[in-house]
């Protein structure tokens, strides 16, 4: 049995302690738009009019703590961006917010940055390259790498 081709993870739903804090981060800096909220216990944002990518709420988490270091859970939510120049604007609102990146690298197949949400989730954001310039080997197997990303360049792209 294998998964359909072109399935792919619907939605992430997070539980954050300050529901307007989360929307800010996920509206205002990585751009999705709020779709529908439930008062001041959930919300739901979605990208290019999809009812919603990512879903917060506060049911079991309002005024909570981010997880322990050594703890079992998300190790991140990865968005992906249709492009460069769409990957390079999200970092740049990143940059601009002050917010550190906790990493950035170039896997080979795509270019990503690490940060975190102001829950303390982790989250990546990237582009994937095209198929036919993803790294192989000499037999045809994925060869993924964990090279740095020049993110001064990737800056550069952003308008």
């Amino acid at each position: 049995m294998s998964h359909p081709p072109h399935a792919s993870i619907g939605h992430v739903h997070l539980k954050v302690a300050d529901l307007d804090r989360a929307i800010a981060f996920y509206r205002d800096i990585l751009g999705f738009d709020v779709t529908q909220r439930y008062g001041d216990r959930a919300a739901f944002l979605g990208a290019g009019g999809y009812h919603h990518h990512i879903g917060l709420n506060t049911w079991h988490s309002k005024g909570g703590t981010p997880a322990q270091d050594g703890h079992t859970g998300l190790y991140h939510a990865a968005f992906l961006y249709p492009d460069r120049k769409s990957l390079a604007a999200a970092v740049k609102r990143v940059a601009d917010a002050g917010i550190e990146l906790e990493g950035a690298a170039d896997h080979g197949v795509s270019e990503a940055v690490y940060l975190r949400d102001p829950d303390g989730n982790g989250v990546e954001l990237y582009r994937d390259r095209v198929r036919e310039d993803w790294p192989r080997d000499g037999q045809g197997n994925l060869a993924m790498v964990n090279d740095p990303l020049n993110v001064p360049a990737l800056l550069a792209e952003a308008d």
